[in-house]
C-alpha cells in the first residue's frame, strides 16, 4: 500500500478538476492511503454547496479531504461552513506527509 498526497489548487468553477478527484478515488479503491489537499482557489468547493458534494463523496470513499486553513481564511470560509468530510488543516501537514514519504501530485 502506497501513500499519496494529491494537492488541488485550481478553482473548480473555472477549471475541470474531476480528473484529480477521479484519480484520488481510484487510488483509494486500490487500497492506497490517499489525502486530497485543497489549497489556494482549490478550497472554494470546500464550503457546503452543490460543488462540495463531490468532496463529500470522495471522503466517503476513504480519501482524507483537507483544506488549507490559511486559504480558507483568505477567502472568508469559516471551518464551521465546510462540507461533510472536509476538514481544515495547515500547510505543515503537507510538509509532514512529504517528509514521511508520501508520493505527491500537484494539480
Amino acid at each position: 500500500m502506497a501513500q499519496y498526497l494529491l494537492i488541488e489548487s485550481r478553482d473548480p468553477f473555472e477549471s475541470n478538476v474531476s480528473n484529480s478527484t477521479t484519480l484520488a478515488a481510484g487510488l483509494a479503491k486500490e487500497g492506497n492511503e490517499v489525502t486530497y489537499f485543497l489549497v489556494q482557489n482549490g478550497v472554494l468547493p470546500a464550503r457546503r454547496s452543490s460543488k462540495s458534494a463531490e468532496l463529500t463523496q470522495l471522503s466517503r470513499s476513504g480519501v482524507r479531504v483537507r483544506a488549507d486553513d490559511f486559504s480558507l481564511r483568505q477567502r472568508g470560509i469559516p471551518a464551521a461552513a465546510l462540507a461533510d468530510g472536509v476538514s481544515a488543516a495547515s500547510l505543515d501537514s503537507i510538509v509532514d506527509a512529504l517528509a514521511s514519504g508520501h508520493r505527491a501530485i500537484w494539480f
